[in-house]
């Protein structure tokens, strides 16, 4: 059976790598580390930007990575066991993740931040320039 999609309209030409990423976006639904998106209003100096928040509690630094990879943001985190400690009740595993956000094109990372278990990563679009373009008409014979 063929699957219909909404972007199948024959007034949108171009859009079937939006059908890909929308369905890779769709199957990458493991919920840890939770977060937030937020949107902030920019600033006379800043534009507006999202922001986009992780609960990555008992990780440090050294153990995250956030990248971009063929338009995509990637958040990865490593811990590893400590064998030296004897847990009487383990309830806080270590554990791996890998987070990935897909961006717009266009989309930059202004930063990223840990601060009191919360990874924090900026990012913001810049404004495009609007063109318009006239397409001469060729008479043909």
């Amino acid at each position: 059976m063929s699957r219909v999609s909404s972007l199948s309209s024959p007034f949108l030409l171009g859009f079937d790598e939006i059908e890909r990423v929308l369905d890779r976006v769709g199957k990458a639904a493991d919920g840890y580390p939770p977060y937030n998106i937020e949107r902030i209003a920019g600033d006379g100096k800043n534009p507006d930007r999202l922001r986009i928040t992780l609960a990555v509690a008992g990780f440090t630094r050294d153990q995250l990575d956030v990248s971009i990879e063929e338009s995509q943001l990637l958040i990865r985190g490593r811990q590893t066991d400590d064998k030296s400690r004897q847990f009487v009740h383990r309830g806080i595993a270590a554990r791996q993740f890998q987070r990935v956000f897909v961006l717009a094109d266009g989309m930059e990372v202004l930063g990223a931040d840990l601060k009191n278990g919360l990874l924090s990563i900026d990012l913001a679009r810049p404004q495009p320039e609007r063109i318009i373009k006239s397409i001469a008409i060729n008479e043909c014979d």
